[in-house]
């Protein structure tokens, strides 16, 4: 629940940024008409625009929000034998995923986890903790690798802000509308603003957020299968079973914040309605999809 709140805290925080600094600086009047109706066409627009624009402002930043938050150290020039390995294997790897060389980190946790984030493919950051480079064999860092190359080389972060751009879109939309249906119904407002809009906007807006956000979660978990299969491709099914077995039997992972959260390599595993927001699917599904997953051209072909 944590990282679902995080991923989605910082598109949240734009959006409510965005719509208050176009209301003061007067471009929130476009969507109303003379006589106080909704142009809902110009709403859509407006809406559209800044909705995408929170998203991929939230995708710009992804690679200094990580390296700050997490504390990402990265590897310039290796100083030890460990470091030249994980330089030289992600180098490797994005050379059969015919991507540009990422950027390669390593974070203080002690649980084991890894990331992938940046808005470019061709420009993105890679970073493992201490934790997994501790606990986990050298083969199975590989697969832990070659998930998040995978990640990348998908084009699953852009993807996932597109996504995300468009949920914001429609909950700045429909928010309004029921602002403005307050304003008339409840407060008797016939034109202009009352007080009734600006609060449902904030209220039905972070109401809409928190439901819209299965949608995209629901994403998310399918492209963790693809990344399992692609690593699956790049460092051999075994290794990237072996991986995920590794991390079923450890405790839960350390949560990573925003965006990161969803190109991590492992999530939790809630029971009920929690299993909505997840943003990775259980382990062992994902572990038997691939026992149960064709032969490797295959997963070349589909993605990568």
């Amino acid at each position: 629940m944590l990282r679902m709140l995080l991923f989605f805290g910082t598109n949240l925080a734009i959006m409510l940024v965005l719509s208050i600094s176009m209301r003061l600086l007067g471009i929130d009047t476009m969507i109303e008409q003379q006589g106080g109706g909704l142009n809902l066409t110009t709403l859509l627009i407006f809406c559209g625009v800044f909705g995408m624009g929170g998203s991929l402002i939230s995708l710009a930043i992804s690679k200094w929000m990580a390296k700050r938050s997490m504390g990402v150290q990265l590897i310039e020039i290796p100083k030890t034998q460990q470091e030249q390995w994980l330089l030289s294997t992600v180098e490797m790897q994005a050379r059969e995923a015919n991507i540009g060389m990422p950027e390669v980190g390593i974070f203080n946790s002690p649980q084991p986890n890894a990331f992938a984030t940046g808005m470019n493919k061709n420009s993105a950051l890679v970073a493992v903790s201490t934790g997994l480079l501790t606990n986990m064999t050298q083969d199975e860092v590989e697969a832990v690798l070659a998930h998040e190359i995978s990640h990348v080389a998908n084009g699953d972060m852009v993807t996932l802000t597109l996504v995300q751009g468009v949920v914001n879109t429609f909950v700045m939309f429909f928010s309004r509308i029921i602002g403005h249906l307050i304003d008339r119904v409840v407060f008797k407002i016939q034109r202009g603003h009352g007080p009734g809009y600006w609060i449902g906007i904030i209220f039905v807006q972070m109401i809409l957020s928190v439901l819209a956000s299965t949608i995209v979660m629901w994403f998310s978990r399918r492209r963790e299968f693809k990344a399992d299969e692609g690593g699956a491709y790049l460092a051999g099914r075994e290794k990237m079973i072996a991986a995920l077995r590794r991390l079923q039997q450890g405790s839960d992972p350390q949560p990573l914040p925003d965006e990161m959260a969803a190109f991590g390599i492992s999530g939790g595993s809630p029971t009920g309605f929690k299993r909505l927001f997840m943003s990775h699917p259980p382990l062992g599904e994902r572990i038997a999809a691939l026992e149960s997953s064709q032969d490797n051209n295959v997963v070349k072909k589909n993605h990568l």
